[in-house]
């Protein structure tokens, strides 16, 4: 797998100089913007297929878990109901076009899609709980496309008792206001966070 990146890295032309794992660069760009303190804080990555999870201690990682969910399963439940294409679904999930499903249609969909996400999350902390019984996650810090689903969001922190957040990859760093519009940023930090993470890598750091 490795290599497949790497051989498409040089088909654009590009140098190969550093590859990380997404759930590591999440928690580089987590420390790299917050203050991680001794206590455990969960990262939740929802990208399109994949959610991560990685609940840190301080600056260890001390679990991690993958399952195969995501913001896709939106857009297939949206092609299902209303026989479009994944693009078009794309926009209605994101209310770029809003005349094509009801909003009550829309709604019921979601509910249904992170309710899933909420459930096998919690059946990872479960797991992560049976393990280490003595610690207890303080607070949740979500990425990727799903962090900015309010509904999840919400039923998260109902199901947990715990604070959940959004990440902000930029937290710490200035951008040129002349060349990055700070509302476009704000928009799309939650799924710049990994990116940003293999981004401030050096070669030869730890």
């Amino acid at each position: 797998m490795v290599n497949e990146y790497i051989n498409l890295v040089q088909m654009a032309n590009l140098n190969t100089c550093i590859i990380d794992v997404d759930a590591f660069a999440l928690q580089n760009i987590f420390e790299f913007n917050y203050t991680p303190e001794d206590e455990h804080v969960a990262l939740i990555d929802i990208g399109a297929s994949k959610t991560s999870l990685n609940i840190l201690k301080g600056n260890s990682s001390a679990f991690m878990r993958d399952v195969s969910l995501g913001c896709a399963q939106i857009n297939e439940k949206i092609v299902s109901l209303i026989d479009c294409s994944l693009e078009e679904a794309e926009h209605i999930k994101l209310h770029e076009q809003p005349d094509i499903i009801s909003p009550e249609d829309l709604k019921k969909i979601v509910s249904s899609v992170v309710t899933d996400w909420c459930t096998e999350i919690k059946r990872a902390l479960d797991f992560f709980y049976s393990t280490y019984p003595e610690n207890q996650i303080n607070s949740f810090v979500l990425s990727g496309g799903g962090a900015n689903i309010k509904e999840f969001r919400h039923i998260l922190a109902a199901e947990t008792s715990a604070d959940v957040e959004v990440i902000n990859p930029f937290n710490n760093l200035s951008a040129d206001s002349n060349r990055f519009d700070a509302s476009y940023l704000e928009k799309i930090a939650p799924q710049a966070a990994i990116c940003m993470g293999l981004a401030i890598r050096k070669i030869g750091d730890k």
